[in-house]
């Protein structure tokens, strides 16, 4: 099972701008990268600091955690830099009708460290 957390139009991301979307206990990462959109959970797993406010390399498809320069794939998750050395979750994207829709499992808010 899922939830399906609607984060509005395509149109209204920015290419290479994160935005940070609320479902409960989940915060979750949402990036567009050209013509897609990818989202993480938005907490650094090296510290509790919120992703969505670093810079994002478009080209690299990666967000940088502004508090101590780890990098993270916004594809994979995984650290592309130190310190961090273990993944953030991601999560499935689709947009369907133009609409951003990001689909979380129901564990998400255990899984993913949420309160």
């Amino acid at each position: 099972m899922s939830r399906d957390v609607t984060v509005g139009p395509f149109s209204s991301l920015e290419d290479g701008v994160a935005r940070r979307i609320d479902s409960g206990a989940v915060s979750i990462c949402v990036v567009r990268c050209g013509d897609a959109v990818y989202a993480i959970n938005d907490v650094c797993s090296h510290e509790d600091y919120s992703l969505s406010v670093g810079e994002v390399d478009v080209e690299e498809c990666a967000i940088e955690c502004w508090k101590h320069g780890s990098l993270f794939s916004l594809v994979t998750g995984a650290p592309i830099t130190f310190p961090a050395t273990r993944p953030v979750a991601t999560y499935e994207v689709s947009i369907e009708a133009d609409q951003v829709v990001v689909r979380l499992p129901d564990d998400a808010d255990e899984r993913d460290g949420a309160a």
